[in-house]
């Protein structure tokens, strides 16, 4: 029982650190445009992050169910508190230096990593690859549900920020400067919110995942054979076959509020970074940012894809500055960033397999 409370409140500071990372990711530009102090930018990312959290399960249950093959190793909670410790050390590393890197594929990375490392090295714990023969995005493994969208939801998200600023320009070019920022300024407090909401039906739902499935290990080992009646809350229904896993209440809106608490304390770092460095931002250009992205990551939300808020704000951030002009983007930041992007899901994974084999070589897992 204690390591179930340990794994939960592992993966609440995960969620806490997420905050630093991708809600603050949300609310960047809406900061870095002045529309929005932050704290009133972080009142806002509370209340839509708690909306969209509340707005379906699909990217919880290919958490739960998508990546990782339970017949070969156990997904247990000491796998899964290896796997959050992963993500949670490579997350803090990042946060230090100011990028912002993914904490949906630093979660990815370290179950695949301790998952591998509990498996004793068996690959075959990892699903690869299991298409679908009605739609690609009904797929499961790591190529279908993160490798694919890694890659693609940023090219969407650069392309639409790229098309609608472009668009903007055209219609917009004969209007005066202050009617243009101060319609925009009001427009933004909606697209940030679409963004908020949006951020809530993917990331808040990757924590949700991972405390379900230690949830449903526990009460398939009979952990919670004998809980007391205020504990009851715990025990996860087992599934049928052909079934998913249902996602509490409760989970949902604790870690929505986890990571709003997050934002609060420790964004300031990233927001830094995307809505001052990178690129030079008006309520214009914040808005069409925030519309591209928040419909893509929206769209991944409604197909079970666990996108990166990440990569797809900062994508729409450079289609923005492209769209004025190419060097009004700092590339040398964008460098930057990208190499956090790549080295994410490899460092993590890294991470949560040593500390598997860590746990191995002391006997704490078998």
């Amino acid at each position: 029982m204690t390591l179930i409370v340990t794994v939960i409140l592992i993966a609440l500071a995960f969620e806490y650190i997420n905050g630093f990372h991708d809600t603050a990711n949300s609310i960047a530009t809406v900061v870095a445009t002045k529309v929005l102090t932050p704290r009133q930018a972080v009142l806002l990312a509370a209340g839509t992050n708690l909306c969209g959290a509340m707005w379906g399960t699909a990217v919880a249950k290919t958490i739960t169910s998508g990546l990782l093959n339970s017949g070969v190793t156990p997904i247990n909670s000491d796998v899964i508190a290896c796997a959050l410790l992963g993500a949670v050390v490579w997350n803090l590393i990042t946060w230090w230096h100011g990028l912002p890197s993914s904490s949906s594929h630093a979660l990815i990375g370290g179950l695949c990593g301790a998952a591998l490392a509990a498996a004793h090295n068996h690959w075959a714990v990892i699903i690869w690859s299991e298409p679908s023969q009605v739609h690609w995005y009904l797929g499961k493994g790591l190529l279908w549900k993160v490798i694919v969208p890694m890659f693609f939801s940023p090219f969407l998200g650069f392309v639409g920020g790229f098309i609608l600023m472009a668009l903007l320009y055209i219609l917009l070019r004969r209007q005066r400067p202050g009617a243009v920022n101060r319609f925009f300024g009001v427009a933004q407090m909606f697209s940030a919110g679409a963004m908020g909401v949006m951020h809530g039906t993917n990331d808040a739902q990757k924590t949700m995942g991972i405390i379900a499935l230690a949830l449903l290990a526990a009460t398939k080992a009979g952990t919670f054979d004998h809980l007391p009646a205020a504990l009851e809350f715990l025990r996860a229904p087992i599934p049928g076959p052909g079934q998913e896993l249902d996602i509490a209440l409760w989970i949902k809106v604790v870690c929505a509020l986890v990571m709003a608490s997050g934002t609060a304390v420790g964004g300031w770092r990233i927001i830094k970074t995307l809505g001052h460095k990178m690129v030079r931002l008006h309520p214009i250009n914040g808005f069409a940012a925030e519309a591209s992205s928040a419909t893509v990551i929206g769209l991944a939300s409604l197909l079970g894809i666990p996108v990166s808020t990440t990569h797809n704000i900062s994508a729409a951030i450079m289609g923005v500055g492209c769209a004025k002009r190419f060097n009004a983007v700092k590339w040398s930041v964008v460098e930057r960033m990208v190499w956090a992007w790549v080295l994410t899901i490899p460092a993590a994974a890294g991470i949560g397999y040593l500390l598997v084999r860590l746990a191995q070589a002391f006997g704490w897992i078998s």
